[in-house]
């Protein structure tokens, strides 16, 4: 009986070995690390396809690494609902606090962006996440192939599935880690992911990419912090598809969705069904390689911290009424490498 005993026990120490070795990299939830600085090895870090951030890693014409006191603004211009590309320098005007502020640089050109694709993985998108899924892998197909990108699937929790690739097949994968359950904390996973663009990102221009069919009912973080949060100074741009009923909660989600793409200079979009969403995300990736980039160094230098309101104005002879659509305002902070 001893003997047995020893050999019950013996294979149960081997298969808690094999256990631990088949299983020791099983997904995690990515945990909450806003406002401060990670640890030196994270869920995040630990991600397929995560990039060494050396110093010297990029000379990307589309990075800048100096000190700069510049804000920069993405805005896309329409006339009656189409955009227009064909203005110059001097159609511009910048406003912040009401005050001109002269323009410092000025591109218009299809800019490589760093985006984070956030995807609502509650129980209710179970039946939508394979539309979901091919529309936003459209996205990428779609957008500029110098772009980096990041996907995060979130319920109650929220997970890195993929740090920044190109690689349409590291991206598909991510997506298909469907685990349809639970509630939906998208505050935490928006603010998660602008943490990581503002922390990892090697591209100037950021972008996010949210879909979700409901309202935040799980999240740590309000609706008030997380748009705060957006609008950190060279913030991304929010881009929202809410696939919401006609009720109570769906309105309170179509409000706070229309929010955070207003303030931030994104687009949200409300389709009446799942099937839509290709054409929406198309749209998306059209918007985001015709936008201009304008920057201007604030009179009220940034280092005193402190909200701005900003405004940017365009004006053409021949034109009608141009509707801008950029980032509302920023929160100032001392000027950093970028």
């Amino acid at each position: 009986m001893r003997l047995r005993s020893k050999r019950f026990l013996l294979l149960a120490a081997l298969a808690a070995v094999c256990f631990g070795l088949n299983f020791g990299s099983a997904r995690r939830a990515w945990p909450q690390t806003t406002g401060a600085t990670p640890a030196a090895s994270t869920p995040a870090q630990n991600a397929p396809g995560a990039a060494t951030k050396a110093a010297a890693e990029d000379d990307t014409p589309y990075t800048i690494r100096t000190r700069v006191e510049e804000v920069l603004l993405h805005a896309t211009v329409l006339e009656k609902d189409r955009i227009v590309n064909n203005l110059g320098k001097d159609n511009f005007f910048v406003y912040e606090d009401n005050v001109a502020q002269p323009i410092t640089s000025f591109r218009h050109d299809d800019i490589p962006v760093s985006m984070g694709i956030v995807i609502d993985n509650s129980g209710s998108m179970r039946e939508k996440r394979p539309s979901v899924n091919t529309a936003a892998l459209n996205l990428v197909r779609s957008s500029n192939p110098q772009d980096e990108v990041f996907v995060v699937n979130f319920n109650d929790e929220r997970y890195l599935d993929q740090d920044f690739t190109n690689k349409i097949s590291l991206l598909k994968e991510a997506m298909e880690k469907i685990d349809s359950r639970g509630g939906t904390a998208l505050y935490d996973a928006l603010e998660g992911a602008a943490e990581h663009l503002k922390l990892h990102a090697r591209l100037d221009k950021k972008v996010i990419l949210v879909v979700t069919d409901g309202e935040d009912n799980a999240s740590r973080e309000s609706l008030e912090q997380t748009v705060r949060y957006m609008q950190q100074d060279n913030g991304p741009q929010v881009f929202a598809i809410g696939l919401l009923q006609d009720d109570r909660e769906g309105k309170r989600a179509k409000r706070a969705l229309s929010l955070l793409a207003e303030h931030t200079g994104g687009q949200a979009f409300f389709p009446k069904d799942v099937s839509e969403v290709d054409a929406i995300t198309q749209q998306v990736a059209h918007d985001i390689r015709n936008q201009y980039t304008i920057g201007y160094k604030p009179s009220h230098a940034k280092s005193a911290g402190g909200y701005r309101q900003v405004r940017l104005e365009a004006r053409a002879k021949g034109m009608s009424k141009l509707v801008v659509r950029t980032r509302t305002g920023y929160y100032a902070s001392d000027a950093e490498e970028k």
